[in-house]
C-alpha cells in the first residue's frame, strides 16, 4: 500500500491499519506488517505536524527589534 501525499490521506489510512489491527483477522505476519506501515504514515504525519508548528512561528516588530514568538492557539 503506498502512502498518501496529504496529511489528511495519510491519517485516514492510519485509521484503517488501526481498525484491521484491532480487529484481530489478520495473520501474525500480516499484522507485523501493517503495524509497519502503520508507523512510516505516523512518522510521516508527525514530520507534517513538526513543519507546520514551524511555520506557525510568529514574528513580532517590537521597539524596532524583530522578536520571534510562538502562535498562541489558546484564547485569553
Amino acid at each position: 500500500m503506498k502512502v498518501k501525499d496529504s496529511f489528511e490521506e495519510q491519517m485516514e489510512q492510519l485509521e484503517k491499519i488501526v481498525e484491521e489491527l484491532e480487529k484481530g483477522e489478520l495473520s501474525l505476519e500480516d499484522s507485523v506488517s501493517k503495524f509497519e506501515e502503520g508507523i512510516k504514515i505516523s512518522k510521516k504525519c508527525n514530520k507534517t505536524l513538526e513543519e507546520a508548528e514551524k511555520k506557525i512561528t510568529i514574528l513580532v516588530n517590537r521597539e524596532g527589534e524583530m522578536k520571534e514568538e510562538n502562535f498562541d492557539t489558546e484564547e485569553e
